[in-house]
């Protein structure tokens, strides 16, 4: 018997679909518990971390840079300032093809390969993402409208006002108050990142970067929203910047300008010193340069014709110049012989116009001594030595005191170190000793090395500043004040490590008086036993209306041969003689102090004595004119 077909199970075909129903609603059901289990991490779980990088897309926050520090002299002058300047940005996370955008950029003003490069180079050393890069610094106002037109299509790009550094002095005051520069690549290695924050610039040489620290001031903040172009909509919350502290300088503007004014284009510098506080009235260094020209970033060629200039205007010739004294220290060495009793007031010699070491064949000439024989200053003590700066007199008290005894007393007035308070740069200048001698030529200390080191020549070096010291140490009879900068606004200086030499005490007081009147009669008329007048009287002592105490000096560049007399006009401009010039006054009573150098100028006395007078003339008569007046 056939069984008949059975074309359909509806018991097994309900079973399978039962299943695949079940299959398939276990399925979305799981579907959806890990959609919610997604959706409640993404919401709730990692809740902070999605809003924040939400709001990374419309909020930022933005350095707000402190407004530097400004910088004054004494009379509330303004020599450090600050004024806007519009840069061209670009936040490159806003721009979406960074090379098409700076060819654009060159087409509407201009851009150099150094630019360029310059921008790259500030680009890799920002702070943080959507920080903004200046790519061109103190836009004109015709650059600016160029700019201005396409500032629409060209997303991430800015014209950012901001305030820099402005000198209004220019050369004037570069070398006495230093500059700010751009921070390059070794600056952010060694500076505060988040103190430098939205800052472009950061003092680099003299007062400004000594008390950087003050004048910086302290970096704000804003949290702004941004629309998707990047432009801000709105200000969240902001926290201001400090401002930097405010400077008062020692110095005097218009005493700056006459000195400045004296030298006139001859190489040189002059410090000046008021001796009750040791400020620093005036600090010369010719030639110079505008630090503006530093301030946004100078161009190569300005730079190298700064940097490869035979008069190398970048030198601060007053604090960092080192040069042999000449004359200048016969009044120390005067002192030195007395205070150690190797001389007395009333110790004479015959000078015939030249020295001699026993057994040695060389003789040590006078300044007046000439190629037939004559000169020489005939009997000749202490006081006379100074006034008619005897040169002979100096060698034998040099050789009678010998190294190491004028190594002591020298250092004591300051030389061989930088006593300057706020002047990290200056350079110590060199005392030499017999130990130095042997550690730093491999050679024992000759008797004509100290012969020489009598009249300030051989080894010895000192930059103006620290003669200036000098001087100012004398016109207090041994009391000593720093040097310094700053009169008000910070007290970083008391910081900087320099220890100040103690008051010289050892010294009575008729020494300092016989040193100061000899040092006085080189300026007025010297006739006081021995005849001849100083040796500036002829040229600014005749009718100077105050009292001066003063020194010439000329120190020898090239050597001169035995029997050769020195004959300047056969000589290169920058082989002659070295002028120099230091002066207090008024002498009971003095007000100021200061050293002047001539590079290659010739005679002490005709050249660099008359400078200094102009100086003291201004600093002296002007400003008890102006008290006068105010009375």
């Amino acid at each position: 018997m056939v069984e008949p077909l059975v074309l359909k199970d509806h018991t097994s075909e309900s079973r399978i679909y039962f299943e695949r129903a079940s299959l398939g609603f276990g399925l979305l059901i799981l579907l959806t518990l890990l959609l919610v289990a997604r959706f409640f991490y993404l919401q709730i779980v990692q809740h902070s971390v999605y809003a924040t990088l939400s709001d990374r897309n419309r909020i930022q926050v933005q350095s707000l840079p402190p407004n530097r520090g400004l910088i004054y002299d004494r009379n509330g002058e303004l020599i450090a300032d600050n004024i806007p300047s519009h840069n061209l940005t670009i936040t490159i996370e806003r721009v979406a093809d960074l090379e098409a955008t700076l060819a654009r950029i060159d087409e509407l003003v201009g851009l150099s390969d150094a630019q360029i490069e310059g921008f790259h180079k500030r680009l890799r050393r920002r702070q943080r993402p959507f920080e903004s890069v200046p790519v061109l610094f103190k836009l004109s106002q015709e650059e600016m409208a160029r700019v201005s037109v396409d500032l629409y299509a060209m997303a991430g790009v800015e014209i950012e006002a901001k305030l820099v550094r402005h000198y209004p002095k220019g050369e004037l005051m570069a070398h006495a108050v230093g500059s700010v520069r751009r921070i390059n690549e070794k600056d952010v290695r060694r500076l505060d990142r988040v103190a430098y924050s939205g800052t472009d610039h950061v003092g680099k040489i003299g007062i400004e970067r000594f008390y950087e620290s003050d004048l910086l001031g302290t970096v704000g903040y804003r949290r702004v929203e941004t629309n998707a172009r990047g432009k801000v909509m709105k200000v969240l919350d902001s926290t201001l910047p400090v401002s930097g502290k405010d400077l008062v300088l020692y110095v005097d503007s218009s005493l700056q300008r006459v000195a400045s004014d004296a030298l006139g284009e001859r190489r040189g510098a002059i410090v000046a010193i008021d001796p009750s506080t040791g400020g620093i009235l005036a600090m010369v260094s010719k030639p110079g340069y505008d630090p503006n020209l530093f301030v946004t970033g100078i161009d190569f060629d300005t730079y190298a014709k700064l940097r490869d200039s035979i008069d190398v205007p970048l030198f601060n010739r007053a604090i960092q110049g080192q040069y042999e004294p000449g004359s200048t220290i016969k009044p120390l060495l005067g002192l030195t012989g007395l205070v150690t009793g190797v001389i007395d007031p009333e110790f004479t010699i015959e000078d015939p116009g030249w020295f001699q070491l026993p057994n040695d064949e060389r003789l040590y000439r006078d300044w007046n001594w000439t190629k037939s024989g004559l000169g020489g200053h005939g009997v000749v003590n202490l006081q006379k030595a100074i006034y008619r700066s005897c040169n002979v007199y100096f060698y034998n008290l040099a050789v009678k005191l010998g190294i190491d005894r004028i190594h002591e007393y020298f250092e004591m007035f300051g030389f061989g170190r930088n006593t300057a308070l706020d002047l990290p740069e200056a350079r110590s200048g060199l005392l030499p000793s017999k130990a130095w001698k042997r550690e730093a030529r491999g050679f024992p200390w000759y008797p004509g090395d100290t012969v020489n080191i009598g009249i300030g020549q051989g080894d010895m070096l000192v930059t103006p500043l620290q003669l200036a010291t000098a001087i100012t140490v004398i016109a207090n009879r041994g009391k000593w004040v720093a040097p310094r900068m700053l009169k008000e606004g910070s007290d970083l200086m008391y910081e900087s490590g320099v220890v100040v030499p103690q008051d010289i005490n050892l010294v009575p007081e008729h020494v300092w008086e016989l040193i100061i009147s000899s040092m006085q009669m080189v300026v007025h008329r010297g006739n006081q036993g021995f005849g001849e007048n100083g040796t500036a009287w002829a040229y600014i002592g005749r009718d100077i209306s105050y009292s001066m105490a003063g020194k010439s000096g000329t120190a020898q560049v090239v050597e001169i041969k035995q029997g050769e007399e020195y004959d300047e006009d056969k000589l290169d401009d920058r082989l002659r003689k070295h002028a120099w010039f230091v002066a207090f006054a008024p002498v009971d009573k003095p007000r100021i102090a200061l050293a002047v150098l001539i590079e290659n100028g010739g005679g002490g006395s005709k050249f660099a004595a008359p400078v200094a007078r102009q100086v003291l003339d201004h600093y002296l008569l002007h400003g008890e004119q102006q008290l006068a007046e105010s009375e």
